[in-house]
């Protein structure tokens, strides 16, 4: 389980609805589309049957996207999220050294979705820097060779 993903339970439920969406309903759909634009003649310039079958491939890439993610998920509390610390679930306000104002980031899966909030995966530089910080820390990561710094200004409950 050396990819597993922390997903909140929202995240999991929405993903396991939209890969039963795709699997079901979803290809069936597109087998029709399929089948309707064959019935048009010639494969070879017919634009509706490749864009169908563009858009089964597309489908296809992504149910096997969140096959991978949901069977190696792990479901975590962010109604319970530690604030004392950055942790996956967490909202963290971070301040970049040499800027005035703050950012603020959902740390989790890029999977998962919060109002206007960007996502910042544990696993990237930033990611791995906050990870177990308590507010008022001070933190660095390398980007392209140069360190950075960051200040956690503050943590809480999405």
């Amino acid at each position: 389980m050396a990819d597993a993903q922390e997903l909140s339970r929202a995240t999991y439920e929405r993903l396991r609805a939209e890969l039963d969406h795709l699997t079901g309903e979803g290809r069936i759909d597109i087998a029709h589309k399929i089948e309707a634009a064959r019935a048009l003649g010639d494969l070879s310039e017919n634009g509706d049957y490749h864009a169908a079958k563009e858009q089964q491939g597309k489908m296809e890439a992504r149910i096997r996207q969140l096959s991978g993610v949901l069977e190696d998920a792990v479901v975590v509390d962010v109604a319970n999220a530690d604030t004392t610390s950055v942790g996956v679930g967490t909202i963290v306000e971070l301040r970049f050294e040499g800027d005035e104002g703050t950012e603020r980031f959902l740390v989790g899966s890029i999977e998962e979705r919060h109002d206007d909030l960007e996502v910042l995966s544990p696993g990237s530089p930033l990611g791995q820097a906050v990870m177990g910080a308590a507010a008022g820390e001070r933190r660095t990561y390398e980007v392209n060779g140069n360190q950075l710094g960051i200040e956690i200004v503050a943590i809480e409950q999405p």
